[in-house]
């Protein structure tokens, strides 16, 4: 079973607990430091006692310059990482820092508060602590990607947060990223990542593994950070070098756009609507490209039917529309 596979029916067994690695975490956030000073950071989807999240920020602290560090987590007060979220209250954590010489945290100035409900981010107790926050990082259920954005958006929040690439092209999340509201984050661009997951988790897939001390990981393809924070390799021009021709840039049977199937070949010379794979978003720069749409949506709207482009019979994986954004 593949590891794509393995993620889709964790979806719908609702075993989506994906435990984000601290060297991942690591490499994301050194991009967004001028981001944090001053600012609250939440995360909600964490065991805040033992998150790689809270790690990372609680040692980062005084270097970040944070003014307070929040972590709820759903229903589980155990110190085993990979508890089956069985305990009848969830806690939260509040830190705001050390006075000690180190910086390091220590247990007594981490506030321990124990919530009324099982911790799930929707509930009235995390919203009040979400309301609180300037930024929410964190990796967020799967399953429940669609309605965890939702949220960030109603509340008007910044983020940083994991998800599949396959969710850009979610009808609730695709029109964020057209209307330059959420982007992708840098550090990862293409392979996969590795995750811990729960002693529950089926290790039946080849990309699973068992470290010496009995923790379990599996490999995910797509992984992405999503994010609204700004970043230097969101503007980077993406060079291009290829010249249009109709024979090698031909026009979809059923839409007036040309089909670019590898993002690094784009023509520089063609200024019409371009139908591109959903990974040049990881190149995609404001200044240099118009995204006009997604391909689902726009055939629905011109022919009431849900369908994606075609090319010679042949019917296309999913399409974002571009073109070339030459300024006015």
């Amino acid at each position: 079973m593949s590891a794509n596979r393995n993620l889709h029916r964790a979806k719908s067994n609702k075993k989506d607990e994906f435990y984000t690695q601290l060297v991942d975490i690591e490499n994301e956030l050194r991009h967004y430091t001028e981001h944090f000073r001053g600012k609250v950071v939440y995360c909600n989807c964490d065991d805040p006692r033992v998150s790689n999240f809270f790690h990372y920020f609680a040692y980062n602290f005084r270097v970040l310059g944070l003014k307070k560090l929040i972590t709820t987590c759903y229903k589980n007060q155990h110190m085993d990482m990979f508890s089956q979220h069985d305990a009848e209250k969830a806690i939260w954590l509040e830190y705001d820092g050390t006075q000690n010489e180190t910086g390091v945290p220590a247990v007594e100035d981490i506030g321990i508060h124990y919530l009324e409900g099982d911790g799930d981010f929707r509930s009235e107790e995390c919203i009040e602590l979400l309301k609180q926050a300037d930024i929410v990082v964190t990796n967020p259920p799967f399953s429940q990607f669609r309605d965890f954005v939702a949220q960030l958006i109603e509340y008007d929040k910044k983020f940083l947060i994991i998800g599949n690439m396959n969710a850009t092209t979610y009808r609730e999340i695709f029109p964020l990223f057209q209307k330059n509201r959420m982007w992708y984050g840098p550090s990862i661009s293409s392979g996969d990542r590795e995750f811990g997951v729960p002693k529950h988790y089926p290790l039946a897939a080849a990309t699973t593994r068992v470290d010496a001390d009995g923790n379990r990981f599996i490999r995910v393809k797509g992984v992405r950070w999503f994010t609204n924070l700004d970043h230097k390799k969101r503007h980077e021009e993406l060079i291009l070098w290829k010249r249009y021709s109709p024979e090698e840039y031909p026009t979809y049977d059923n839409y007036n756009a040309i089909e670019v199937s590898k993002t690094a070949e784009i023509p520089k010379d063609y200024d019409g609507a371009m139908g591109v794979p959903i990974s040049f978003l990881d190149k995609y720069n404001p200044e240099q490209f118009e995204i006009l749409g997604m391909d689902r949506p726009i055939m629905t709207e011109l022919t009431g039917k849900v369908s994606r482009f075609w090319l010679n019979g042949t019917e296309k994986y999913a399409r974002i529309v571009i073109r070339h954004n030459r300024g006015t």
